[in-house]
């Protein structure tokens, strides 16, 4: 029976995949290169419509990429999910913006789970975009990270966080609450980075890039799938390369999605992949965007590639579910979240 049901929880994770320097005596070498890499790339995506959402330029991946051909199914109680992000939302004095649908991006990703795991995300994608949204428009200062891991309650984002914390870490063990407040720290250690950044007038390399993403995307993003689902990874699972590369590769994707979506919105900040292709390759906006994709699309197949390593046989069976659980969370992230880009208000 164990081994039935740990080949079953492979199965589901492996279903999920299948479905699923230059000097200055080469100028001139550099130009050429640089003229057939814009040749290339033109080649890849149309021209943009005038007025429409720049998430529009992401829909090449659906033809490229196997696990983002067809859209996520939405869960059924949708609308049961928006009344109580809206409800949670007006309770802890966070803005509850129509159109913009978070609730929406979460009944995809948790279509295949009850409602209150969908809810739950739902509210945590409300909060994190709403710090996101006053971090880059500076009215948020850089220490309501040390309030929000103190549980101060003076901010309505401290306020929001303190309630959603006493839910979900309700039902984790000090390990996972102790990875929580280290993804939290690395958020604040981003955004500082990033903050430093534009008062020096400095833009990161396109190798620092991503490693920096991760940290203002919201490392612990990730980690709260465990607590909507009511499971936990076992902790020699959550350190193991696989499912490490999983998670990098899962943040990459939808990281730099949304940097397609929402440059228009950056206002000349660098920090956004596609400004920085266009700054540091030379590119124009269109090819550096297929510059983008064609990452994107690689990472994508890195996440599947460490979907099939997980070591799911050396589980026992109940933790074999859990963990194909949440790796096929993370496997439905990046069509849940292309679909949200295409029709929110948000990046309009």
């Amino acid at each position: 029976m164990k081994t039935a049901a740990k080949t079953a929880a492979k199965t589901t994770v492996k279903n999920t995949v299948n479905n699923t320097t230059t000097s200055t005596t080469s100028t001139t070498v550099f130009a050429t290169v640089r003229t057939a890499l814009r040749s290339a790339l033109t080649s890849v995506l149309p021209l943009p419509r005038r007025g429409g959402s720049a998430a529009t330029a992401l829909l090449p991946l659906t033809e490229r990429v196997p696990a983002m051909a067809a859209p996520c199914r939405m869960h059924p109680a949708v609308y049961a999910i928006e009344a109580a992000v809206i409800d949670w939302a007006r309770r802890t004095g966070l803005r509850a913006a129509p159109g913009v649908g978070y609730h929406r991006m979460a009944g995809r990703a948790f279509a295949e789970f009850d409602a209150a795991a969908a809810a739950l995300f739902a509210q945590w994608l409300t909060w994190l975009f709403h710090l996101d949204d006053e971090l880059d428009e500076g009215s948020c200062p850089l220490d309501i990270f040390d309030g929000m891991l103190r549980g101060a309650a003076r901010h309505p984002l401290e306020a929001a966080f303190a309630d959603l914390w006493r839910v979900t870490s309700a039902r984790m063990s000090d390990r996972w609450r102790a990875r929580f407040a280290v993804g939290l720290r690395r958020q604040h250690d981003a955004c500082r980075t990033e903050a430093d950044n534009r008062a020096a007038g400095r833009m990161p390399t396109l190798e620092e890039y991503p490693a920096l993403r991760r940290g203002t995307v919201g490392p612990y993003l990730y980690d709260l799938v465990e607590p909507c689902l009511r499971v936990e990874v076992p902790v020699w699972v959550h350190e193991c390369e696989p499912w490490q590369q999983l998670v990098n590769a899962c943040s990459d994707v939808t990281a730099w999605c949304n940097d397609v979506a929402s440059r228009p919105k950056e206002r000349g900040d660098v920090h956004n992949f596609v400004v920085l292709a266009m700054r540091q390759l030379g590119l124009g906006e269109r090819e550096a965007t297929a510059w983008v994709l064609d990452r994107i699309a690689a990472r994508c197949q890195d996440m599947h590639k460490a979907a099939r390593r997980l070591p799911l046989e050396d589980l026992e069976p109940k933790e074999a579910r859990d963990v194909s659980k949440v790796a096929c969370a993370y496997l439905a992230a990046p069509r849940a979240h292309l679909d949200w880009l295409l029709e929110s208000k948000r990046y309009a």
